[in-house]
């Protein structure tokens, strides 16, 4: 696996000690960090894409990106709920330099404080990366630049043996409300019970770093969520976690993720644009070494990529 930066360790502890995304209960999800494995290259304004923003973006010499601070190794929010670490803050630090203005972070809490803030433009953008599905694409547009699996944290050993969504009729799954794995799980939970078998508990936490700690405090038999976070909490888990249901659908198609934007807005071409810039130059491909993310890489930046 790529070393993650040691910088992530320090953001991490703030946020799990006051972070208002992360609440008390989630101390000690995360350990101890490898150390940084270098940092961004500095990028050239591109003239051409800075006169596509909107005039208030080029007045205010900014962009503000909201976050709910807790989907590592992507997104690591600071305490003060504006710092940020991880793959998107490395992203948004290029392409900020690329279009020629700031991005700023903001943490809220929860992803629909999120899409909510977005749609009535509070906030500018998210960076993400955040699921791009066809029912979310009603209020906003996505410029995907992750594809992401879904999978299954258990503990050491799979003492319930789940390979797959099929296999957890009667467990526990913990899974992060309002996210499209709920969804999924609450589907197999009726599943389930059709074929007379139990149904699925469901525990629906706020964050990240809580659903991981229901599976290593014994509350949940399995937290379902993406790939490449879980990979993350695994690794820091020193041994008493692991992936399970790995190579399956689980309940997905092709599943992207990348920036939020309001429906429609002037951004999202420039977002693309700017994103696909970095692909092209090798900046994207470095940042998602850096962080262990090779396998989620995109050759091309999209729009809307979620299956009709």
């Amino acid at each position: 696996m790529s070393k993650y930066a040691t910088a992530a360790l320090l953001g991490a502890a703030l946020l799990l000690a006051g972070c208002g995304a992360n609440p008390e209960e989630a101390e000690g999800a995360l350990s101890s960090q490898p150390a940084a494995s270098g940092a961004v290259a500095a990028q050239g304004k591109d003239q051409a894409l800075y006169d596509r923003l909107p005039d208030k973006v080029k007045s205010a010499g900014k962009l503000v990106s909201v976050n709910n601070g807790s989907f590592p190794p992507y997104e690591i929010a600071g305490a003060d709920g504006r710092s940020m670490t991880g793959a998107a803050a490395d992203l948004s630090e290029a392409l900020g330099q690329v279009l020629g203005v700031k991005i700023e972070h903001v943490t809220v809490d929860g992803l629909p404080s999120q899409l909510t803030g977005i749609a009535s433009g509070r906030y500018d953008v998210a960076i993400g990366p955040v699921g791009d599905f066809q029912d979310r694409q009603k209020s906003n547009d996505f410029v995907d630049w992750v594809k992401e699996f879904v999978v299954f944290a258990v503990p050491k050993g799979n003492p319930h043996k789940i390979n797959s969504v099929a296999d957890t009729c009667g467990l526990k799954i913990s899974v992060m409300a309002g996210g499209s794995a709920e969804a999924v799980i609450k589907g197999q939970s009726e599943t389930c019970a059709k074929e007379g078998k139990p149904k699925i508990t469901v525990q629906s936490y706020k964050d990240q770093p809580t659903s991981v700690l229901a599976v290593s405090s014994g509350r949940a038999d399995g937290f379902f969520s993406s790939q490449a976070p879980l990979t993350y909490f695994v690794a820091q888990a020193g041994g008493k976690l692991e992936l399970a249901g790995k190579g399956q659908s689980n309940g997905f198609d092709d599943l992207y993720q990348g920036a939020v934007v309001a429906k429609d807005s002037p951004l999202r071409d420039v977002l693309k644009d700017g994103i696909q810039k970095l692909m092209d130059n090798g900046t994207y491909a470095k940042i998602m070494d850096k962080w262990g993310t090779s396998d989620n890489k995109l050759d091309k930046a999209g729009v809307n990529l979620a299956a009709s």
